[in-house]
């Protein structure tokens, strides 16, 4: 890789993908220089917050593993300064990594302007010049091309076979299309509700919406402004979250359910693209 300026790849492991709240668990980065030589930098991280179960499936980081770990302002200045004045590159760190990076440092007292550096993001850059249209999944799953794209019934029977294959890739043959039903990618965003409007943090429930968005729970504002929840019932929000206002004016709120994972086609499967670790962030 042709180099004029020092370039850090760096990734983030994370107790979850709520930019604003989640803390670094794991910091992993790879200086590559001009003249070819690259330097390693990985640090693992006490996040000061427990790490979620499900979360811990995926990044195979538990609050045991990280117990004796430092916190991230006893690192912060090492990690600042293997950056250095280096240009930055990942995957989908504009939307993630370097907003939450930047809100570690600003924790440590180290300001992280990386707004004002070349920034290379390998997820903008794949989404810019590949399609991830049905004609890019015919391709992808059937490997053939889609010759009647934007024809009704083309389309389906296109869809059709990208089934079989997933069914074939991703589920069991034994159980048919019914196998794909478990893959919750829904669940996985820790949303309360369907139009996303309520997210799950820290096993408390946060609207994403109006003033109180990201900032209070939702027992924080039965609490402390009534009158906010009332105005809501009056408004046109889903079923599923009016009864749950309703309930939380009585004092009852809801309980965040740890979800379980199994194989395909045997039960709820927890997955999470970090390309749509936005999505957690509103």
């Amino acid at each position: 890789m042709k180099l004029s300026r020092a370039l850090v790849v760096l990734d983030l492991e994370t107790t979850g993908v709520w930019v604003e709240k989640d803390k670094i668990v794991e910091i992993g980065m790879v200086k590559l220089s001009p003249d070819g030589s690259k330097q390693s930098f990985i640090k693992r991280v006490n996040p000061g917050i427990p790490i979620p179960a499900n979360v811990s499936r995926i990044i195979n980081i538990t609050d045991e593993d990280v117990k004796d770990a430092p916190i991230f302002k006893d690192i912060a200045k090492e990690a600042f300064d293997f950056i250095g004045a280096s240009d930055i590159g990942g995957f989908n760190i504009l939307r993630f990594d370097l907003p939450v990076l930047e809100r570690e440092f600003y924790g440590a007292e180290i300001n992280f302007h990386w707004s004002q550096r070349v920034i290379y993001d390998a997820q903008k850059i794949y989404h810019i010049h590949e399609k991830r249209d049905l004609t890019a999944a015919y391709k992808l799953y059937c490997d053939k091309h889609l010759e009647n794209a934007h024809s009704a019934l083309g389309d389906a029977e296109a869809t059709v076979e990208i089934f079989s294959a997933q069914i074939e890739k991703y589920g069991s043959a034994e159980t048919g299309i019914e196998s794909l039903k478990d893959f919750d990618y829904e669940r996985t965003s820790d949303y309360f509700d369907n139009e996303r409007k309520f997210c799950w943090w820290g096993g408390q429930l946060y609207p994403m919406f109006g003033k109180y968005s990201r900032k209070k729970h939702i027992k924080d504002i039965a609490l402390q402004d009534r009158k906010y929840l009332e105005w809501m019932l009056t408004k046109d929000f889903s079923e599923e979250i009016l009864t749950m206002v309703k309930n939380a004016l009585r004092g009852e709120f809801p309980k965040r359910t740890e979800p379980t994972e199994t194989a395909p086609g045997s039960g709820s499967v927890q997955i999470i693209w970090k390309e749509d670790r936005a999505a957690y962030a509103g």
